[in-house]
């Protein structure tokens, strides 16, 4: 009997961030992204509680940040709807959505990691870092 050992697959990944006011520079915490280059892997999360965006007081637009959320999403997977940069591959799209931007979304810089399982290891730091 041949047992199989499941190799770490090395990922990166980073917080999608919430910027209310730019000029305060002050944020929370509202998804994840994670990828990885060996298993062509992709996988963004979010979760903005309307509560919370209510407390803000600020001018945006739930409604507003949703779509551009799920547009950030359909980059990151590569949906035809996601315009050009969705066609690109799927390291150059990652890049592209964790570049440093002046925008109410942003992400935090990349944070490598390595895990047996990356969908257990997303779940898990969504917990930890988004919820």
């Amino acid at each position: 009997m041949k047992l199989s050992m499941q190799e770490d697959n090395i990922y990166e990944y980073a917080v999608i961030r919430l910027v209310p006011k730019v000029e305060r520079e002050e944020f929370f915490n509202i998804g994840l992204i994670m990828f990885s280059k060996k298993k062509k892997y992709i996988r963004v999360e979010f979760y903005l509680c309307p509560d919370k965006f209510r407390l803000m007081h600020s001018k945006l637009d739930y409604e507003d940040i949703i779509r551009n959320l799920v547009s950030f999403q359909k980059v990151a997977h590569g949906d035809r709807d996601g315009g050009p940069i969705a066609a690109l591959d799927i390291p150059e799209r990652f890049r592209w959505l964790t570049a440093v931007r002046s925008a109410v979304i942003q992400t935090s810089r990349p944070h490598p990691g390595k895990s047996k399982d990356l969908d257990q290891t997303f779940g898990r730091l969504f917990e930890e870092l988004v919820r």
